[in-house]
């Protein structure tokens, strides 16, 4: 895998492109130099962290034939006061959506990316305390 970043020379704006060819842009807040245009990139490590355990649940009830129509997670998280301001607590909120969804089975989804599947989370593990709830919406 690979990804380059690289400063645009305006601001504290930068331009990540992925070894997949796709383009991100980063920007910081304007107390910090940036012109607030684009997610900070702490926020893109946490939305990446919730894309990929998003994928997870939602392969896991598809491969176990679950009638999934839906999947959203909320992240909230906490960073340290002082540097690194690494992440110190991130809570996973599920809303999954689908007909006559086994909550058994979500929770189990969502127990296997936590421990297996999902390497952005088990890394942020090292360093925030994870937890996660869901509902299920019956579709």
């Amino acid at each position: 895998m690979e990804c380059k970043v690289k400063w645009t020379g305006n601001g504290m704006s930068f331009l990540a492109e992925t070894g997949s060819n796709h383009l991100i842009a980063m920007d910081g807040a304007t107390e910090g130099g940036g012109r607030n245009l684009a997610p900070r990139p702490m926020e893109m490590l946490l939305a990446g962290t919730g894309g990929c355990t998003a994928f997870d649940v939602v392969m896991i009830l598809k491969k176990g034939r679950h009638a999934i129509t839906g999947c959203e997670v909320s992240l909230d998280a906490e960073r340290a006061e002082t540097e690194p301001k690494v992440f110190t607590r991130i809570h996973f909120h599920f809303v999954l959506s689908g007909k006559k969804l086994n909550p058994e089975a979500v929770a189990r989804a969502i127990e296997l990316s936590k421990d297996k599947y999902c390497s952005a989370s088990i890394m942020l593990g090292k360093t925030a305390e994870i937890t996660h709830d869901f509902e299920i919406i019956e579709a």
